[in-house]
């Protein structure tokens, strides 16, 4: 059992629902990013999300892209990502941390050598939005195999054909895109989110947490009202990229996971 399926036993176990948080890591530095990501679960996150900053990223809007390139500048590579993992690991044995981002750097690195040294750090688990399921035998079954969750995205373009091949090697979650779009560029409805999380909850028994376009506590609630819980990502990058204190975002992530823990 790894930290995620642990945290969503004990989450299931006490009625309540998963509050994900998103951070580049890095931004706007490594040390500001390090106290961020330690004063987190203070906040009443469930799963820490760490981004891994890359030059040319797909899936994110203009706020997590600008973060990535803050962080770029500022010195952040995949092994200082790993490092702020390792160091958060020294005072938290228990909060997951899923590694998000794209495959060119795990690539460079190469397979078995970023698997060995994400394990190190305490990584629990990937999101790698630019592998398929056709591409598994690269990363995703290796990853499963050193005791690592992959998880997988599905959007509402995830019809019922496409669904049992995003399932298949999925561990840990299911993450649903809650709009057709990149990161910060529309906002989640819970009424278009209801059904579709229930589409997929009756293919898996995985729990399944919504993601993008959820800024606010209200919308943090309506949408882990109709699933297993919610990611906040660009709302909060956006207060670090306003240049607000660690205290003033770890106080606005507060009132995120207070509203998803409230559904």
């Amino acid at each position: 059992m790894t930290r995620i399926d642990a945290k969503f036993a004990e989450l299931k176990a006490e009625g309540k629902k998963a509050f994900v948080s998103y951070i580049m890591a890095g931004d706007p530095d490594y040390d500001t990013s390090l106290e961020i990501v330690k004063a987190l679960p203070k906040a009443g996150v469930d799963i820490i999300e760490l981004g891994l900053p890359f030059t040319d990223p797909m899936a994110d809007g203009e706020t997590i892209q600008l973060a990535g390139q803050r962080a770029l500048e500022a010195g952040q590579t995949l092994q200082r990502t790993l490092d702020l993992a390792a160091e958060f690991r020294k005072e938290d044995s228990t909060t997951p941390i899923v590694l998000m981002g794209y495959y060119n750097p795990i690539y460079n690195r190469g397979v078995d050598q970023f698997l060995q040294d994400a394990k190190a750090a305490g990584i629990d688990g990937l999101i790698v939005v630019d592998l398929p399921p056709e591409e598994d035998d690269e990363l995703c079954i290796p990853a499963q195999a050193a005791g690592l969750n992959f998880i997988r995205l599905a959007t509402p373009t995830t019809d019922d054909k496409r669904l049992p091949t995003v399932l298949q090697n999925t561990s840990g979650f299911v993450y649903y895109v809650s709009v057709t779009g990149i990161t910060g560029s529309a906002e989640a409805q819970a009424g278009n989110v209801g059904p579709e999380v229930a589409r997929i909850k009756a293919a898996t028994d995985l729990p399944v947490i919504v993601g993008f376009g959820i800024n606010t506590p209200e919308a943090a609630e309506n949408i882990a009202s109709v699933a297993d819980g919610c990611v906040v990502g660009s709302a909060i990058v956006k207060e670090i990229g306003a240049g607000k204190s660690v205290e003033d975002v770890a106080n606005f992530v507060a009132s995120l996971a207070d509203g998803a823990h409230r559904a």
